[in-house]
């Protein structure tokens, strides 16, 4: 396996999430449908999600989860970091694009250094 795979996968996956993240806030949870319809019917599971997203939103759960995945990773030595980082920036993403950018913002930075960081030998 080439050493800059797994960077290649980065590029690719990390653009694809982005627009799921995008497409998720202006599709559910910022589109003015939504509000009549779940106060019509609050049981339907867009609704039940949308519910849950806001209060993953509200208390920041999202964006603090990246930020201590990527304290967590920044840290941690070896393939294991590096895949933490690489989750901190997958959560780091959606708490960007959903209105917990404050936090997120540092969790990505911090994941990204961890991500682009050289691994020493021996």
């Amino acid at each position: 396996m080439s050493r800059r795979l797994p960077l290649f996968v980065l590029f690719i996956v990390l653009p694809l999430w982005l627009a799921a993240s995008y497409g998720l806030r202006y599709a559910l949870m910022e589109d003015a449908q939504w509000v009549g319809i779940c106060v019509d019917e609050a049981m339907r599971w867009e609704c039940q999600l949308r519910s849950g997203l806001g209060l993953l939103i509200h208390f920041r759960l999202i964006a603090w989860a990246a930020l201590i995945a990527a304290v967590v990773a920044f840290f941690w030595p070896g393939a294991k970091g590096w895949r933490l980082a690489f989750l901190a920036v997958l959560l780091g993403i959606p708490a960007l694009v959903l209105y917990s950018a404050s936090l997120a913002v540092f969790a990505v930075v911090i994941a990204g250094l961890r991500l682009v960081r050289v691994q020493r030998v021996g």
